[in-house]
């Protein structure tokens, strides 16, 4: 297990609520190439946050990358609304190229 992996892990296991934590080690995960073990992780984040722009773009990229179209869609539609909403004009240029071709 990486480093980081480990860190954030530590502290998801001290505080299981903390989506900070969790996004955090959902992406030393990911760094590690663990996409699956990072999933639940982002559903927690898209869980607890309305208006979290990040997480859905990652979780949406990894459901993508395994198959999963339908919901990978509905996440990357919700993320590019953020992203107009937000001001995030890269982020949502890249999330209209990638809707795009799915």
């Amino acid at each position: 297990m990486s480093a980081r992996v480990e860190q954030f892990q530590a502290l998801v296991t001290s505080q299981p609520e903390n989506e900070l934590f969790r996004f955090s080690l959902a992406q030393a995960l990911i760094a590690a190439a663990r996409d699956n073990e990072a999933i639940p992780h982002l559903e927690l984040c898209v869980a607890k946050k309305a208006d979290w722009m990040l997480p859905r773009i990652l979780l949406g990229k990894l459901l993508l990358k395994s198959g999963q179209t339908d919901r990978a869609r509905r996440l990357l539609e919700d993320a590019l609304q953020l992203a107009i909403a937000q001001d995030h004009e890269d982020s949502a240029a890249e999330l209209q190229a990638i809707i795009a071709v799915m």
